[in-house]
């Protein structure tokens, strides 16, 4: 069966009976039909184990960090822990496009799937409305005599929708693009504020451009933080829904993390922190990216610690580091496995610098062999890093519980967790550490462009920011080709965005871009309703 036909057998329960399962009265929640609802309380006391779920190198094949995510979550219900899975929202973008859905597969899924990946409870839509009402009053305030003296204009509208097309447009006197929702600056510090009043601060905080003098000129010139605010006031509550076996997960906000930081809100991970005892989590891509922000952003600015961390991988996705070709990916080769974990070596390599206990996640799928597998235990055990095999894509829950014995074994090992920079070094301080340390390279070269940038930056008193990596996912690098792990080797800084809202400085490496396009075969050419029901979507 498709993922759709296993979602559509499996009887949900009534949303109100998850509610109560986790203590939220009526009072504390909003109905969006009966299984979806906003919970408007706000967070109480921490009482969970933070996990987060990462994975290596993102190959075409997929590594299933969700699928795991969810699995790991039904796994601690079935052995009676009190576990809630926080997860992103899927952008339409990629559903629509090449990655297709983001709400897991097979026997370990979050439902109503459907719902899920479109429109969901329309926060995806208020963040794009947010966004390019900013972008109108900036050109409404140019328009009637600019009495801010705005001469750069940085901030950019938004949609979400793959459409390369709208890389480049002429507006007015000048060039702009669009950014894809999932990248732009609104859903970053959607997710990473605490409260509205944080948001609408940090909405205020949006640099909208520069002066002659290269002052920065904030969104709260332009008096217009209190609208956008009101236009997020119910997108800001969390999301619930569930899981095929009815555990409960809270789904809320979706920045990507090739781009932006990769990470679900901060309210709703210190909301899942307040109502269950083990809190799963995910981080966008690989350990590069999603799981470094994960760790220098999103837990820096809500004083977070995790607990545990997950480091997803596959089979297949090891071959593909090797080098194996699509025709032969799913021949038993283990070689192959044997000269692609390397690939896992450089993500675990990675994540011991947080000081964080780890566990390998080996996401099980019915081609691999015992003796491919056996590669990646062994090499696990002789490193001294815990691992387990996850079947929860077919056996859900059930397929998750050595995972979750393996973290619950982590979790009694004491952890010193740390940030990889702090905030008194220099902005090529941190980009060099995060360079060197996270992506592996030897030497970092800047363009002219990123060069004059930084200085403007450091003539703003603004150094002291965390910094956002936006690069290719596919790869270590900043080159899509570069398998395994790359070394010894130059990373190029092309561009410098200052995020000042969400609180931190994007770099642009390489030819990264933030308005994705769509493939030749788009899964749209799959999707059609029929007979009122939903088809092809996964």
């Amino acid at each position: 069966m498709t993922d759709i036909e296993i979602a559509r057998k499996v009887k949900k329960e009534p949303i109100t009976n998850i509610l109560s399962s986790l203590g939220v009265g009526e009072e504390d929640y909003i109905l969006y039909g009966n299984d979806k609802a906003k919970i408007t309380s706000s967070p109480k006391n921490s009482r969970g184990k933070l996990i987060l779920v990462t994975a290596i190198s993102p190959t075409p094949y997929g590594e299933g960090k969700t699928t795991v995510s969810i699995g790991l979550g039904d796994a601690f219900r079935k052995l009676n822990k009190e576990s809630v899975l926080v997860l992103r929202e899927p952008s339409m973008g990629p559903v629509f496009g090449m990655k297709g859905g983001a709400t897991g597969g097979g026997y370990s899924q979050v439902v109503p799937m459907e719902d899920i990946n479109l429109h969901f409870t329309g926060d995806f839509h208020a963040i794009t409305a947010v966004n390019d009402l900013l972008c109108a009053a900036i050109d409404n305030h140019i328009y009637h005599g600019n009495e801010l003296g705005i001469e750069t204009v940085t901030f950019n509208r938004a949609l979400d929708v793959n459409d390369r097309a709208l890389r480049h447009v002429n507006l007015n006197q000048r060039t702009e693009k669009f950014n894809i929702t999932a990248a732009s600056e609104i859903m970053a510090l959607f997710c990473l504020a605490e409260s509205l009043d944080d948001l609408k601060s940090m909405l205020g905080n949006i640099v909208i451009g520069y002066d002659k003098n290269q002052r920065l000129i904030l969104a709260k010139e332009l008096h217009i933080e209190g609208a956008l605010v009101t236009l997020l006031k119910d997108a800001f509550y969390p999301n619930l829904v569930q899981t095929l076996e009815h555990t409960p997960a809270i789904i809320h906000g979706g920045p990507f993390a090739n781009i932006a930081h990769g990470c679900n809100s901060i309210v709703a991970t210190k909301l899942g922190l307040s109502l269950g005892d083990y809190v799963i989590t995910e981080a966008g891509f690989g350990s590069d990216l999603g799981a470094e922000k994960f760790l220098d952003i999103k837990c820096r600015k809500a004083t977070l610690s995790p607990d545990c961390i997950v480091l997803v991988a596959t089979i297949k996705a090891l071959k593909y580091n090797a080098g194996v070709t699509k025709e032969n990916i799913l021949v038993e080769n283990v070689d192959a496995v044997r000269a692609g974990i390397c690939n896992l070596e450089a993500h675990v390599s990675n994540l011991e610098k947080f000081g964080v206990p780890i566990v390998v996640c080996l996401n099980s799928y019915d081609t691999d062999t015992s003796l491919e597998q056996q590669v990646v235990i062994d090499w696990c055990k002789e490193r001294g890093v815990l691992v387990a095999v996850s079947t929860a894509y077919r056996d859900g829950g059930e397929g998750a519980i050595p995972l979750a014995l393996a973290v619950e074994d982590a979790l009694t090992i004491p952890g010193d967790f740390h940030y990889l920079y702090e905030d008194s070094d220099s902005i090529y301080d941190k980009i060099y550490k995060l360079a060197t340390e996270i992506y592996h390279a030897n030497k970092v070269e800047y363009s002219e462009e990123a060069l004059n940038k930084i200085s403007i930056l450091e003539k703003n008193n603004l150094s002291y920011l965390p910094i956002c990596g936006a690069k290719t996912q596919y790869s270590l690098s900043d080159d899509a080709k570069k398998l395994g792990n790359p070394t010894n080797y130059s990373i190029y800084v092309r561009d410098i965005e200052l995020y000042h809202g969400a609180g931190f400085i994007t770099v642009l490496f390489g030819d990264i871009l933030r308005m994705p396009g769509l493939p030749k075969h788009p899964n749209y050419e799959k999707i059609d309703l029929v007979d009122n029901e939903i088809v092809g979507l996964s």
